[in-house]
């Protein structure tokens, strides 16, 4: 199945292929032709099966052909609520990149930081808004953000809203919305207070379900290395030494950590490129068909720039930088180990990262096993960092 099975429209088709997405994901394929019916959802998924996609491009097919309202400031017409900053920036942009070329405009909010410049972004007008529940509720308060134009509302990752203790400040935030409008509801468990949720704001839904993250996870043979910051670029060194790593994806944080590190490769004689956002289409393609057709040894790589990267013979992922989301790195991991083919995953983790490894360990139910023995071990002893504090309180 293609995306073009799916009756996209050609604007978006335009820019998934630009993205190197060609086809859609098992709950792509069966959440997108629901919403484009305009029925309710309830998506039993994770982040790293392609969900965000799942809902945007529907979402954006329906604004655009419902097209841009008379007014001269746009209405809010869709709202995506997810508990995190960082999932919410992504979403955002991913609209961007998947509705480049229907003129819609998506805006995102979120706590931890002064509303003043999100307050500005959204006097200019958004179709879309993506928001964590503090701030959107913080505003809604202050009449700065209107909902009554409302005609798709997302609730994302609804059991870590009920985790963090955000539900009661979601609840609010429905009571305000329009009645008349398209529901997706989506959690990666059902627990009974989860159930009681989605059953009060759903109408009449369509129940899609896909297959854990952590079953691809667990197909892979995945080992960390606690290392300080500073000895990072001189463990790559070293594991690349190994003559069984014949191609690997180097992911970091950055676009100027990725070009860094590889800089340093190339002084090595490690045969590499560097794919990010600066870099252009033509650079960023001429790199990937280098690394398969065997010219390039290693491609380094930012999130973003790594969506649809797709090959087969892939021997390693190596996080030189651990992910703040653990879904991020069931999908980094997700791109070794195909077709049947042994998948190795290395993690370079240093002492600020060990509160992401441990989130990674939760979603993925098991401790990845550590290798104590290599050239630059930690200064510190490779402790895992106590737990946070509780996020009960906490407004996003």
């Amino acid at each position: 199945m293609t995306f073009k099975d799916l009756l996209l429209i050609e604007p978006l088709l335009q820019a998934l292929e630009t993205e190197g997405y060609s086809q859609p994901t098992p709950i792509q394929q069966k959440a997108i032709p629901v919403v484009l019916e305009g029925r309710d959802l309830l998506g039993c998924a994770q982040t790293g099966t392609g969900k965000t996609a799942a809902f945007s491009l529907p979402i954006l097919q329906i604004l655009h052909y419902e097209g841009r309202a008379a007014a001269s400031k746009r209405p809010i017409r869709a709202l995506i609520l997810t508990p995190t900053r960082e999932l919410a920036t992504q979403i955002r942009e991913s609209l961007a990149a998947y509705g480049k070329h229907t003129g819609l405009l998506a805006k995102v909010i979120f706590g931890g930081v002064s509303q003043h410049s999100q307050v500005q972004a959204l006097h200019k007008g958004a179709d879309i808004l993506v928001a964590t529940p503090g701030r959107l509720l913080d505003l809604m308060n202050q009449r700065i953000v209107t909902l009554e134009h409302l005609s798709v509302f997302v609730l994302d990752e609804a059991d870590r809203m009920l985790d963090m203790g955000f539900i009661h400040d979601v609840r609010k935030i429905v009571a305000k919305l329009p009645a008349n409008r398209q529901t997706l509801f989506f959690s990666a468990t059902m627990p009974p207070d989860i159930q009681r949720l989605a059953s009060t704001i759903l109408n009449n839904p369509v129940k899609v379900e896909v297959a854990p993250v952590q079953t691809t996870a667990n197909l892979i043979q995945q080992s960390v290395y606690f290392v300080d910051r500073g000895n990072k670029r001189l463990l790559l060194n070293h594991v690349l030494k190994d003559t069984e790593l014949t191609s690997a994806i180097v992911f970091t944080k950055t676009k100027h950590g990725a070009d860094r590190v590889c800089r340093d490769l190339i002084r090595t004689g490690v045969t590499a490129a560097a794919i990010h956002g600066n870099k252009s289409q033509n650079a960023r393609q001429t790199a990937l068909n280098n690394f398969k057709n065997g010219t390039l040894r290693v491609l380094v790589a930012t999130d973003l720039a790594s969506r649809g990267i797709d090959v087969d013979a892939l021997s390693h992922v190596i996080n030189f930088e651990l992910p703040n989301l653990p879904e991020t790195y069931v999908h980094r991991i997700g791109r070794t180990g195909r077709a049947g083919a042994a998948g190795i995953a290395l993690s370079f983790c240093d002492q600020e990262e060990k509160a992401y490894l441990r989130d990674i360990e939760k979603l993925t139910k098991s401790a990845i096993p550590v290798i104590e023995r290599h050239p630059f071990p930690m200064s510190a002893a490779p402790v895992m960092a106590p737990k946070a504090a509780p996020a009960k309180n906490r407004r996003r």
